[in-house]
């Protein structure tokens, strides 16, 4: 005997990826919307957790409404995850925060209910406003990065140390530590896109998002600023031999969605230099972008005969290298640090020519570089 037991919560959990004019693609979310009303035979309260732009949930009840049964009830929540990739599970058993968002609230209960095992606060908001707090979340922090970040260029032309200043203003409990550390930006799955998801919807309904676009231009330029400084560095990249560690958007990921090395990457082989790359676990990815790129078994091997070394991602591994290993091998001593992930005064008296982010100004033995 089979037995069929109705669905009480149906959730949506489909991607909504970036569309060529920067708008959320809600294809998956149309899709499930239909399939859910062309089946759906009794009551039941539809949760969209999915990154959807705001208004959503208003389209997905006028989908289900057109496709279902006359007479069946349903109630449509906005349940967004703030979900990190490399912490899932963590996160969802201890998120900071449950987000409903609903017109019926009932139905937003019953969802509070099923969540009330986390023991999280739990706000309870129309649908609009939840779908709105998952893409100002993420623009917040998208934000904060790249505000580190334009600070970092600064301590560079005044001689400040941008590590120092984050620790500083992280002290202060209207601030904190966290999302301040300088580098060459975010990348990923979620950042780039709901940052422009954000701003496409603020720019079509009449608004001049000039924050969210300073947000993005920063973050695309710290990957520039990264590969101009090894040009600085080397003079003229025709015929070098650049190293790259780390591939992977960030650590403890295969993820290559936005990883600011696929732009570094194209770019240095767009001035002429040769690419070397090592990731623990992203190679088998980035093959498929990157197929003019010599992939290596090993740092070290990245290392071999490479002009300079850069560091990418800062994979934990890459805290423990042999630089004394890594001096031997290089053709020459350079290293550029797009992560901070190493003191500026003991790469120095390594023999290294390094150049982190916002850590002063440029080495003052880069005219000691040999040609």
């Amino acid at each position: 005997m089979h037995w069929h037991w109705p669905s009480e919560l149906i959730f949506i959990t489909v991607g909504t990826p970036m569309g060529p004019d920067g708008a959320a693609d809600l294809s998956q979310v149309k899709s499930a919307a239909r399939s859910i009303g062309k089946y759906l035979n009794h009551s039941a309260v539809i949760i969209d957790k999915s990154t959807v732009p705001v208004g959503t949930g208003d389209m997905v009840t006028n989908i289900i409404s057109e496709h279902a049964v006359s007479g069946i009830s349903f109630a449509v929540v906005s349940n967004p995850e703030f979900l990190r990739e490399g912490s899932a599970i963590s996160d969802f058993f201890k998120p900071d925060r449950i987000v409903l968002g609903a017109t019926d609230r009932e139905a937003a209960e019953k969802v509070a209910e099923l969540h009330a095992p986390l023991g999280a606060t739990i706000i309870i908001t129309d649908l609009r406003t939840a779908e709105m707090i998952k893409y100002a979340s993420n623009a917040f922090l998208a934000t904060r990065i790249s505000f580190i970040n334009e600070i970092a260029q600064i301590c560079e032309r005044l001689g400040a140390d941008v590590r120092e200043v984050a620790r500083g203003m992280g002290a202060d409990k209207r601030i904190g530590p966290h999302f301040l550390d300088a580098g060459i930006g975010y990348g990923g799955s979620c950042f780039p896109k709901d940052v422009l998801a954000l701003h496409h919807m603020a720019a079509s309904s009449g608004c001049h998002p000039q924050l969210l676009q300073a947000v993005m231009d920063i973050n695309r330029d710290a990957r520039n600023k990264f590969v101009q400084k090894v040009e600085t560095v080397l003079g003229d990249l025709t015929g070098t031999v650049v190293g790259v560690l780390g591939l992977s958007f960030k650590p403890n990921t295969d993820d290559m969605r936005e990883a600011p090395s696929v732009d570094i990457i194209q770019a240095l082989q767009a001035a002429g230099a040769r690419v070397k790359a090592y990731d623990p676990v992203a190679m088998e990815n980035a093959g498929e972008m990157m197929p003019e790129v010599t992939f290596c078994a090993t740092a070290y091997d990245v290392a071999k005969e490479a002009d300079a070394l850069l560091l990418v991602t800062e994979w934990n591994e890459f805290k423990q290298l042999n630089w004394e290993k890594i001096h031997g091998f290089m053709r020459r001593p350079v290293v550029i640090d797009g992560r901070n992930l190493y003191d500026p005064k003991e790469m120095a008296e390594r023999g290294f020519i390094y150049w982190g982010v916002g850590r002063g100004t440029q080495p003052s033995n880069v005219d000691e570089v040999p040609a």
